[in-house]
C-alpha cells in the first residue's frame, strides 16, 4: 500500500507529532508498505523537486524522541521559504491525492481540529481516524463537556476568555484550586493546577498568550486513568502515576518521568465503568477508528470525564500502543489495524 504519513505541522504539539510520525512512518516501512513521512507546514520545499523520492527518504532519527520543551513556533514560521500564510506546505495536497491513505499522525491545531480532514475529503483522499465534524467537537473541550455531560460524570467548568481587562477579576472570583486548561489545545500544554492566586494569575496570563479562551475546571482528586478506544471496543485502562507533579508536557513524553500501569490495577467495576463513558462519549460525538479518553476516578470508583483526544499519540512514550500491546495487538498491527478501519470508516461517510 502507498501511505503518506502527515506530521509535524504549525501546533504547539508539533514534535509530539514528528515523534508520533518517525514511529508510524518506520513501522509501517517494516511491514512492506511504501511510505512517505511529510511535515504538513514544510511540504516539499526542502528541495524535493519529486514527492516520490520521499518514498525511499531515510526517517530521521532525531525525531523519535520528543524534546522537553514545545516549539517555538514563530520561529519554525520565520523558517519556511516565502511568505505564504497557509498551514499546509508546498506539494503536500498533490502527494497525499497520489497516496492510497494518508495516516494523520498530526495532534493539535489543524491536525486534530478537523480542518485536514475536511480538505482531503474534498479532495476524495481517505485517511486514518475521525471525520471533521468529529474531530472538530472533540478538540474542543467546552463543546465536548457541552454534549456530554448529561451522559457521563464530569467536573465542574466554567469558560472564559482571558483578556488583560478582566485577568484580576478572575483571579479574584476562581474558586480555587482550579484547573486551568487552553480550549483546544493537547499535551498538557498550557495545562496548570492553580492551589494560589499567583498560581492562578500566571496561568491565566499563559492562557492569553495561547488564544485567551480557557475552561476553568473544578479540580478532583483521584487516581488519572486513561482508556482507548479502537475499533468500536474499549482497550484495557491505563494508570498514570507521574514521579513529580502532574502529568504535564514533560512527564508525558520524557522516559520514566511516569509510572505507567497497564491494565490499570482497579476493581473489575471501575474499569467497566471507565470504559463505558469513553464509549458513550465517542458515539456522542460521532467518532471513528480509535481515539483516547481520559478520566480522574476518586475514591468511590466515579470516573470523571476530562476529555478526549481523537488523533493521541503515538510515540515512544504513547499510551494507546500500550494498551493495544495488553491484548497482543504490537505496534506495526495496531498501524495498520487504524489504517483499514479507516478505509472501511471513509467508504461509511464517517
Amino acid at each position: 500500500m502507498k501511505i503518506v504519513v502527515l506530521a509535524g505541522g504549525l501546533s504547539p504539539e508539533r514534535n509530539v507529532s514528528l515523534s508520533s510520525g518517525t514511529m508510524v512512518c518506520q513501522a509501517l516501512r517494516d511491514r512492506g508498505h511504501q511510505v512517505a513521512l511529510v511535515d504538513l507546514f514544510y511540504g516539499l520545499e526542502e528541495g524535493v523537486s519529486d514527492g516520490e523520492a520521499l518514498y525511499h527518504a531515510p526517517i530521521p532519527e532525531a525525531f523519535k524522541r520528543v524534546s522537553r520543551e514545545a516549539p517555538n513556533l514563530e520561529q519554525v514560521r520565520a523558517s519556511r521559504k516565502g511568505n505564504s500564510p497557509s498551514a499546509i506546505g508546498p506539494g503536500v495536497l498533490e502527494l497525499c491525492a497520489g497516496a492510497d491513505v494518508v495516516y494523520l499522525a498530526l495532534h493539535g491545531a489543524c491536525g486534530e481540529d478537523g480542518r485536514i480532514q475536511a480538505a482531503l475529503d474534498l479532495l476524495g483522499v481517505p485517511y486514518t481516524g475521525s471525520g471533521y465534524l468529529g474531530s472538530a467537537i472533540a478538540m474542543d473541550k467546552d463543546l465536548t463537556k457541552r454534549l456530554v455531560s448529561h451522559l457521563v460524570v464530569t467536573p465542574k467548568w466554567e469558560t472564559v476568555t482571558v483578556t488583560p481587562d478582566n485577568l484580576e477579576k478572575l483571579v479574584r472570583t476562581t474558586v480555587r484550586p482550579v484547573v486551568v486548561k487552553p480550549i483546544a489545545s493537547g499535551s498538557s500544554i498550557g495545562v496548570y493546577i492553580a492551589h494560589t492566586e499567583q498560581e492562578l494569575r500566571a496561568a491565566l496570563a499563559e492562557s492569553m498568550e495561547l488564544g485567551g479562551r480557557t475552561v476553568l475546571e473544578q479540580y478532583i482528586q483521584g487516581r488519572e486513568i486513561q482508556v482507548a478506544i479502537l475499533n468500536g471496543k474499549a482497550l484495557p485502562s491505563i494508570e498514570i502515576i507521574p514521579k513529580k507533579g502532574f502529568y504535564d508536557y514533560e512527564n508525558k513524553y520524557q522516559p520514566g518521568a511516569a509510572l505507567e500501569v497497564c491494565p490499570a490495577e482497579i476493581p473489575a467495576e471501575w474499569e467497566k465503568a471507565v470504559g463505558d463513558a469513553a464509549l458513550r462519549v465517542f458515539q456522542t460525538l460521532g467518532l471513528a477508528v480509535y481515539a483516547r479518553a481520559d478520566f480522574i476516578v476518586t475514591e468511590d470508583g466515579t470516573p470523571y470525564f476530562l476529555e478526549i483526544n481523537t488523533l493521541p499519540g503515538m510515540t515512544p512514550t504513547s499510551l494507546v500502543p500500550q494498551e493495544a500491546a495488553v491484548v497482543g495487538i504490537d505496534y506495526g498491527t495496531l498501524c495498520e489495524t487504524i489504517i483499514q478501519a479507516s478505509l472501511e470508516a471513509r467508504k461509511g461517510g464517517l
